[in-house]
Formats: structure tokens, sequence, C-alpha cells
């Protein structure tokens, strides 16, 4: 986050109030808590963002806990794989965590607490043992504008809670047969707060943890055990855990009274919750449940297709962490829910590509040039690296008798306003010299296969020794020593604006049948060497990177980040 006065949003206020009032103990320290049971989208990279850059701005720290609570869809895949996202972003977490990385954490390593703190409120009489059924507790929990029911085993006496607790974590129940239930407010207008469950029964091995336990804590309970253990000040949620909030300060209020609040400079540090609106992409879907779907049912390549709205699928298309961090901050935190263009990303990936990117020259749908009156060996042109940055010097290219130019330069009778290369019409080769197409051959379908035609040769350099203007000036690949290369086109994954407008159910059927086109062409030869991950602008056509996978030297593979021009503009 930076230090404009733009970014004092409400959670930046929030935290300097506490710090101004002394509730931080000296240090701010935020947590991004993703659940390992997917890979982290756009939707996480804000939240990382926020998480991490509010700790980076008051000079605290950011904690990385994976919330594995819920054993039935996490995995070490997931979790190593967010910690890579993570780092890419820019971030890496620190503290003072037990293990070998500061200030990682797992839940489930403060499991045996959380139990202990489960049994401590069962003896207090603050919470109970419940055998309703999820149908027979809506009923019991009733509507806001009525007090609910409570439940028959509301007032057993704390010994027997305990008793059929002790039984639940030793397995001796079915799933759903018993559930441990906060004992609060049964007449709460907020139905979070009608004695909400705590734990409860799920016979299902833990990636981490085995067999060890078949009871597992509620989110709503563990986050905020979570923060007041690792000395959380200030925890961001997205709007959804507003009415979660009086949940978590009951809970806080408990580890208080239990003496299990961190002290940090003479000062109890009582972790408090806000909520900020989460990021909403048009034209794609952010579930990650519907993101696993579109993985398993092979619609998409895998957590990083390009086309996928996830970090690392980002990554492999070529976006930048700063273009990301810029489209984050342009969103903008508040506590309105609203939908963004992909567009605005897209062009913050664009204006840092024109910034950084190394030019190159490629073709992707090539067709043959024949320059019928040169004579000798090849030539070399000089073209800079970027012409925004001179520092990034320049290189030498081969130009030869035979070159490839793209087949829509080229049109045989050359429609009005048409300046690329038609026959009889000049036409600047970008850097080399003068051409002019005298004919073309064609297949039997009457397709173009070569152009022929002259150059001229006081024109070396790209402009005419008589000062004669052309109009045209176009890229090329000499045939020679171009490399073959795969291009690969992506475009938008969903046609619909919001794919989920029929529902989870239907959203398949907006899937673009055209979000990725496959085509072969050429690279002039310094791409031939091209370094997985390697960003680039091909002149005239677009943004592109070397893939991270199956780019190899003398055959690369290139995904297209963004095209060259948009007409979006930001506001």
């Amino acid at each position: 986050m930076n230090e404009s006065d733009t970014s004092r949003h409400f959670l930046r206020q929030w935290i300097e109030k506490g710090v101004a009032e002394g509730r931080t103990g000296g240090k701010v320290v935020t947590r991004f808590p993703p659940e390992p049971n997917g890979y982290i989208h756009i939707g996480h990279a804000k939240a990382v963002f926020v998480d991490f850059g509010m700790a980076e701005l008051f000079g605290g720290e950011c904690h990385l806990r994976l919330d594995d609570t819920n054993p039935a869809k996490e995995s070490d895949e997931y979790a190593e794989n967010i910690k890579k996202d993570i780092r890419w972003l820019g971030f890496q977490w620190s503290g003072e965590g037990d293990g070998a990385e500061a200030g990682f954490y797992n839940a489930s390593n403060m499991f045996d607490k959380m139990y202990e703190i489960a049994e401590n409120l069962i003896k207090a009489g603050q919470a109970y043992c419940c055998n309703l059924t999820q149908e027979e507790w809506k009923a019991h929990r009733g509507v806001p504008e009525k007090p609910g029911i409570p439940s028959p085993s509301r007032d057993t006496t704390p010994e027997r809670n305990l008793e059929i607790f002790r039984d639940m974590k030793a397995g001796k129940y079915a799933d759903g047969e018993w559930c441990l239930r906060a004992k609060i407010d049964m007449a709460s207008p907020n139905i979070h707060f009608r004695d909400p469950v705590l734990y409860r029964i799920r016979h299902v091995p833990h990636y981490h943890l085995g067999d060890k336990w078949c009871i597992y804590p509620m989110y709503d309970f563990a986050h905020p055990i979570e923060d007041a253990l690792e000395g959380v000040t200030n925890s961001m949620c997205t709007l959804e855990f507003e009415v979660h909030r009086p949940l978590y300060d009951w809970v806080v209020d408990r580890l208080d009274e239990m003496g299990l609040l961190v002290v940090r400079n003479g000062v109890k540090i009582r972790p408090e919750q806000r909520e900020f609106a989460r990021l909403n992409i048009t034209y794609t879907v952010m579930s990650k449940r519907l993101l696993l779907q579109l993985v398993t049912e092979g619609h998409v390549a895998g957590w990083d297709d390009p086309r996928m709205p996830t970090v690392c699928g980002m990554r492999r298309r070529g976006y930048t962490p700063g273009a990301i961090r810029e489209f984050c901050e342009r969103v903008g935190v508040t506590k309105v829910e609203s939908e963004s263009d992909p567009a605005l990303l897209e062009w913050c990936v664009r204006e840092e590509l024109n910034k950084t990117a190394t030019r190159r020259m490629a073709v992707l749908d090539p067709v043959k040039v024949v320059i019928d009156n040169w004579a000798g060996e090849a030539k070399d042109v000089e073209l800079p690296n970027n012409p925004l940055d001179e520092s990034a010097g320049t290189r030498k290219i081969p130009f030869g008798r035979e070159i490839w130019i793209d087949r829509a330069d080229f049109m045989e009778v050359p429609e009005k306003k048409f300046f690329r290369m038609a026959v009889g019409q000049e036409v600047r080769l970008r850097g080399a010299c003068i051409f002019k197409a005298t004919s073309c051959t064609k297949d039997a379908q009457g397709k173009v296969v070569e152009i022929h035609g002259t150059w001229d040769e006081a024109s070396w350099g790209g402009n005419a020794a008589d000062g004669r203007k052309v109009k045209g000036t176009i890229h090329w690949v000499d045939a020679e020593s171009g490399v073959p290369a795969t291009f690969r086109l992506y475009e938008r994954l969903f046609t619909e604006k919001n794919p989920l407008k029929d529902g989870s159910d239907g959203f398949l059927k907006y899937m673009n049948p055209d979000s990725l086109k496959t085509v072969s062409g050429y690279v002039e030869p310094l791409l031939g060497e091209a370094k997985p991950g390697e960003r680039f602008q091909f002149e005239r056509t677009g943004y592109f990177v070397a893939d991270e996978y199956d780019s190899k030297p003398g055959a690369p593979v290139f995904n297209r980040t963004v095209t060259l021009k948009d007409s979006y503009k930001p506001a």
C-alpha cells in the first residue's frame, strides 16, 4: 500500500486509531488465512495486498495461516502453491510463530488448544452438546423477527455435556449425530448469534493429522482463537463475515476470561475484526468449487491455465505482480459490493508491460515474401530492445532475400486506406528498407502462398534517399534465421458478463468456445532462447510470455498476455 491520501481507506483509518490509542502493544499484526482447498485467485490477491500491505505500511507483521479446519478437500498441493503465489506477489509472512517458518501457521496445529478451550466453555456452562438434525435446528432457530426455540439439550448439565463431547472426540457417534453449540442468545435478531455450532463430527482423515481427530472446529470458532493466540491486532475479512463479528467478539471475550490473550509490551492484545467488499470481476467465476469443476471436468488445462482467474494462471499468462497490485488499488477498499471489468486489469498489465517488456518481432500467420532483386548475403538490422528505455540497448536481426510477414499485412488489391503491403504499393519493412510488391502466387483455393517484389537499395535503414514518404510500416521475420514458434491466443473464458445468472448449475453453457486459439509462426532468432516466464512485446501484435512449462530452447511457446491496444479508458 502506498502512502498517498487516496490509500487512507476506512481499514487504514481503523488501524491508525488503534495504534494511536495504544491497543496494538506497539506492533500491528495482521493475517492472511486462506483455506488450502484450491489455488488462490484474483479475489484472494486483493486480500493479500490488504492484509500484507497494511502490515507493511505500519511496519508490522502479517502471518500466513492455512485455515485447514475442514479436511474433506484440503491438501499439501494447495498449501504449497498458496505459499508460492504469495511470494510471487511480492510478500513474505513474518512473525514469531513456532516451527521452521516464522509467521506461518496451520490452524490444525492449534486443534489441541481449541479442544481445551471448548471443554472450558462446557465447564463454564457456555456451551452444550445438541443432537437436533439440521432440519430440526432450522425450525428451532427460527427467523430474525421472532425469538428461537431453545434446543431440548440446552440446559443439560456441564457434566453430561462434557461426557458427550468426549465421546464425540472418541469417535462414538456418527457424522451429524451430535454437535457442540455455544450457549448465547436464542432471541438475538442476528441468526448467527443463536447458539451457533462450535464443533461438528466429521469422520474424514486430515491431510496432516490423519485420523487423530473426528471432530473439527467451525471456522467461526477457530478464527478468533487463532487470531488471539497469534497476537493478531487487526483481522480483516470480506463483507459476508460482518454478521459473524458479534460471535467473533463473544469468543474473544471468553478467551479473555480464560486469561489466554497475548500480552505485548504490557498491553493485552484483543484482536478486532473489520470487513471490506470482496473483489468481483465480470466474465469469470470466482468460486473455488466452480474453478475446481472446470479443472476436474477438463474444461481448462489445470488451475494454472492462463484463462483462469487464479494467481498461478495469471502468472503463466504473463501478468505481473505490479499490474495486479495497481488493479487492486484502483478498485479500492470499500464496504460496497461492486463488479470490476477485466478490461481494467488488462489495462494495468498493458501499462506496465509497455514500459518494461523487451521488444521483439514475431509473425503469427506467416506468408513468405521474396525480394527478387536482393543480391548477396543477409544484412543485420539494428533495433532498440525498448524505445522507452535507452539502457535496454539494441539487438541485431538478420534480414535476407526471403522473409515472413503476417498474412493480414498483405492485400493483392488494397482497399481504401490500406497502407500495408499490396501489389504496386510501397511499404517500409521495420528497420530494414522500403519494399514494393509486384506479384503474388496462390494455391488451388486462391490463398496467397508467396509474395514477390523489389527493394529500394538506397533505402537501407528504412528511409528513402529522395525523401519520399511511405505510410505503412510492417514487421517481419527473416525466413532463413527465424525460429518456428507456437502461439496461444487467449480470450475471456466466458461470453456472458455474469456466468452465474442462471445459477451455478448452468454456468458452463456460457463458456467461450474461442477462449483459446493455437497458431504456429516464426520469431526472430533471439526469441528461440527465450527463458520461461520472460515477457515481450511482439511489435504491432501484442504482449506475450514464454510459457513457464512448455517453452523449450529452439521450440518456444508463447502465451498472449494482452493485445497491444484496447479501447478501455480507466476512470
